[in-house]
């Protein structure tokens, strides 16, 4: 497939692929389904106003996300700010899951958001050096 072999498709794929886990992530959020929340080891929670917050939150980086996968070549902040907020994700659910509680989800969610993190990071690093080379390379690849 030459989306994966075109290092600024495969960026922008990527980022499109986080753009909608974070959408799911946030509806699921909002939406929390009691039997869902117990099955994924949470307890019950009445309170709607921070789980929703948190949820509306994810949505907001799918916009972020997706402005960065529109547009991969004057976006480098925004991709950027995508590797930070997975590593902040990352350390965030590792600590919550050591320090507070042992939530089997939290722990899979700080890994899955620190592969996330990574993947855009190799991503990115593989689209920029396939911009350094000179242009009759770039056409032979």
């Amino acid at each position: 497939m030459e989306i994966i072999r075109n290092p600024r498709s495969r960026l922008s794929l990527l980022l499109i692929l986080v753009a909608i886990h974070s959408f799911c992530v946030g509806v699921g959020l909002i939406i929390r389904p009691a039997e869902l929340m117990q099955l994924f080891g949470f307890g019950t929670c009445y309170e709607r106003f921070f789980p929703t917050q948190g949820g509306v939150f994810h949505i907001v980086m799918v916009v972020a996300y997706l402005m960065a996968a529109i547009n991969v070549d004057e976006n480098h902040s925004l991709i950027i700010f995508s590797i930070i907020v997975k590593i902040m994700a990352t350390v965030f659910l590792f600590i919550y899951f050591i320090a507070v509680e042992q939530i089997w989800l939290v722990l899979m969610s700080g890994f899955s958001d620190g592969l996330m993190g990574m993947a855009i990071y190799v991503a990115l690093l593989l689209y920029l050096k396939s911009k350094k080379k000179p242009e009759f390379i770039k056409n032979q690849i």
